[in-house]
């Protein structure tokens, strides 16, 4: 378990590092399209970080609502 969360977290950062880059590129290159993925981009880079995070935050809770309801003499 505690392999896979390593190669989660170093796919998670190569992501965030390249979402970064694809932003710098679309800042800097001269198209039509060029503005639209620059905001897809930004937003992006924003949006999938919160979205991680509230999936981990929501995923402990349950784990630890799971574990309490064991632990309950029934």
């Amino acid at each position: 378990m505690n392999r896979l969360k390593r190669i989660l977290a170093l796919a998670g950062a190569v992501l965030l590092a390249a979402m970064y880059g694809a932003t710098l590129v679309f800042a800097l290159i001269d198209s039509p399209a060029a503005a639209g993925l620059f905001r897809a981009a930004v937003a992006a880079t924003i949006l999938i970080p919160v979205l991680l995070y509230a999936y981990i935050f929501v995923a402990r809770l349950l784990g630890q609502r799971d574990r309490d309801d064991d632990d309950t003499p029934g």
